[in-house]
């Protein structure tokens, strides 16, 4: 099932997130309907940068926390589009973040003009135990049209633009305990010709990821309007006496 993209609660998420459907080169998720996305285009100054990378302008969004075993499978799918090309390597990550320590990197994926874009040149390389499938993960190159890419939809710096195409990660959870997942993108070198990230399908133990707060059971919503009904009335009675006092 899909993450439907909700204002995330942590200050972290910032920059430039959303959902889309099928659009331009990214096609609907492999779980069908609508796909978040975080995109360099409207990003903010230094956020996506990973420590001791940089970056320059981009966007992060943040999931909602899920508590997960150890052995828990962590899954979910990812596209990364990108208009510059050599030169300048935009790079974007997904990261496991525990309630309490380090971040785990799970993927890093950057502009190249050949070869695989996962992981990333001059960047962290897999986590331990992460599985893509497919394994290979090339640009599909070209000009890529997308709107999360803003005016830099349709364009390409140099050779290295295009996008990969839905792939799928996987990750089993090392150490129980409550985590997010984490979606960063950035500009590296400029803020010119736009990149992002699109994901969905952010399971644990198949079970969604989903940052959208649950819709109440109808017997829930009964006694939410008979509380809603008592409050009311309790309200007038109290504006009645002090009327007649």
């Amino acid at each position: 099932m899909a993450a439907a993209l909700a204002t995330p609660a942590s200050a972290s998420s910032m920059g430039n997130w959303g959902t889309l459907g099928a659009n331009g080169v990214v096609t609907a998720s492999p779980d069908g309907g609508t796909y978040g996305y975080v995109s360099t285009d409207g990003g903010i100054e230094g956020a996506g940068a990973l420590p001791g990378v940089g970056g320059t302008t981009g966007s992060v969004y943040e999931s909602s926390s899920f508590f997960a075993n150890a052995g828990s499978m962590l899954q979910y799918y990812f596209n990364y589009v990108t208009s510059d090309g050599a030169g300048y390597a935009d790079y974007a990550w997904a990261a496991l973040r525990p309630e309490t320590g380090d971040d785990i990197i799970l993927f890093t994926a950057r502009t190249t003009t050949s070869g695989d874009t996962v992981p990333g040149f001059d960047l962290p390389g897999l986590a331990p135990g992460v599985v893509l499938d497919p394994g290979s993960t090339p640009i599909i190159g070209g000009a890529p049209t997308w709107s999360a890419l803003g005016g830099s939809s349709g364009s390409c710096w140099s050779a290295g633009c295009g996008y990969t195409g839905w792939i799928q990660a996987n990750y089993s959870i090392v150490d129980e305990g409550n985590y997010t997942l984490v979606f960063g993108v950035t500009n590296w070198s400029d803020s010119g010709y736009q990149s992002g990230l699109a994901f969905d399908g952010l399971t644990i133990d198949d079970e969604p990821i989903d940052p959208t707060p649950p819709v109440p059971e109808p017997a829930t919503w009964a006694m939410m309007i008979g509380g809603f009904a008592l409050v009311g009335s309790t309200m007038r009675r109290r504006k009645l006496r002090v009327a007649f006092a």
